[in-house]
């Protein structure tokens, strides 16, 4: 890329990880923040809440062309993705949250596992949103199990009942995209998960592999996560496979107590920069960044619509 040149996109995507707490156990779970001495969870103060997603709209807002980023990129609008630990456990509070952020300036979605979302929470929350996600990694209750997505209260969640409040809620919001990911695991790499995806209707298909940043266990090798790729390629207009090396600083993350963070390739943990309410944004971002190359590799050529 020539230093005059920048890589377009449609939209700049932030993800805001609001809570580490989750209904669910899984072995492998990356939702795991160094938070000595820093307080409750950003999501609980209401104006802190407001003044961080202010914060980040003015400093990453289209026109703000003396954000370092428009040096590498551009980008026409922002969205914002609420994301866990599984932010749904907060229902009111994440409400509350889409409203201001939608107030603000930005788009929202949302990525949760589904297991709290019925047809009254999906009905309210649909007119708000531009994307649901959700996470789905096995149509094997035995499975889901011995990962540990089950609720630790409800059992195991229906993926009937989930199925009805997604429907819902495109019924509620035509434009409403939804969006799959799927953690290829030691224990769902061999299954065949392509009638459950299908049954969904996800415009996109996010394939992940378990990226070790806090711990190996249920790490698979390269030719098992290859083999779970290649027996779905019937899906392949909607997939959109990311290894470890792909997502290792290739996403615009902010972590529960309102920091930047990023995960590195080959290294456990993440690197965090102070409180953004305390530092600044311009400040805090300065000591985290991104891969820029590899965030807009994320995009689709043909129509510039972010992954995330």
């Amino acid at each position: 890329m020539s230093p005059n040149s920048t890589t377009p996109t449609r939209e700049l995507v932030i993800n805001w990880h609001i809570t580490e707490a989750c209904n669910f156990t899984c072995r492998y779970c990356y939702a795991k923040w160094q938070a000595d001495d820093i307080g409750r969870e950003l999501i609980h103060d209401r104006q802190g809440t407001r003044n961080l997603l202010a914060g980040i709209y003015d400093y990453f807002r289209p026109e703000n062309l003396g954000n370092p980023l428009r040096k590498e990129m551009a980008w026409d609008s922002l969205r914002l993705n609420l994301a866990g630990g599984e932010p749904l456990l907060y229902q009111q509070k994440v409400i509350e949250a889409i409203k201001a952020a939608r107030q603000i300036g930005f788009t929202v979605s949302i990525i949760t596992n589904g297991s709290r979302m019925d047809k009254a929470l999906a009905e309210e929350m649909a007119p708000h949103l531009s994307v649901l996600g959700v996470s789905l990694d096995s149509a094997n209750e035995q499975t889901n199990a011995a990962i540990g997505r089950v609720d630790r209260h409800a059992g195991l969640p229906s993926l009937a009942e989930l199925g009805s409040a997604i429907a819902l809620a495109k019924s509620v919001n035509s434009a409403l995209k939804v969006k799959l990911n799927t953690v290829v695991n030691a224990l769902n790499w061999h299954q065949d998960l392509g009638d459950l995806v299908a049954s969904l209707g996800p415009v996109k298909w996010k394939v992940l592999r378990m990226l070790p940043s806090v711990t190996d266990e249920l790490a698979v090798t390269e030719q098992e996560f290859q083999h779970f790729v290649q027996q779905h390629q019937s899906l392949r207009q909607i997939m959109c496979v990311e290894d470890n090396a792909d997502m290792a600083e290739s996403y615009l993350m902010i972590d529960p107590h309102g920091r930047f963070f990023q995960n590195a390739l080959g290294r456990k943990g993440y690197v965090y920069s102070p409180p953004i309410l305390e530092s600044g944004v311009a400040s805090a971002y300065s000591q985290t960044g991104m891969s820029v190359l590899k965030f807009t590799s994320r995009y689709s050529q043909a129509s510039g619509e972010a992954q995330a």
